[in-house]
């Protein structure tokens, strides 16, 4: 149970550490100089880190079975990270800017799903979009 309920609470608590640090990111800093430090950390952590999480690869070995997908994970880091960052400092409040990204989000990536990952899609899933969707239109209003 511990296996399967932790890494939801590492996200979850992850993304609280995150919007707070995003939201109190100074304004008048350039967003690029605090993604370069946000980097950097994230890259010594994950060299620190890679020493404790035992595999039957050592961590070079796993570079010669990386593809295209830690590239444009890269990529689109650098887009959440600057998309965030600005919309803090654009005026949207912590505790709706994240919600309503992350309800589109969950929006458009049902058909993603279901296409591509032959993932199932229920009525009650249905039912549970049209609650995020009028949500949205309250949230927003």
């Amino acid at each position: 149970m511990f296996l399967y309920v932790f890494p939801i609470v590492l996200i979850v608590v992850s993304n609280i550490v995150y919007h707070v640090c995003q939201k109190s990111t100074p304004q008048n800093v350039n967003p690029f100089s605090a993604l370069l430090i946000t980097y950097l950390t994230a890259a010594i952590l994950t060299v620190v880190a890679s020493q404790f999480y035992k595999t039957d690869k050592r961590f070079l070995e796993s570079f010669n079975e990386l593809n295209w997908t830690s590239v444009a994970l890269g990529v689109t880091i650098v887009g959440l990270e600057l998309g965030y960052l600005l919309a803090y400092r654009v005026g949207w409040n912590i505790n709706v800017g994240s919600l309503v990204a992350n309800i589109i989000l969950a929006i458009m990536l049902i058909p993603i799903g279901i296409l591509f990952f032959k993932e199932g899609f229920a009525l009650n899933q249905i039912i549970g979009v049209v609650f995020c969707v009028l949500g949205l239109i309250l949230i927003n209003k």
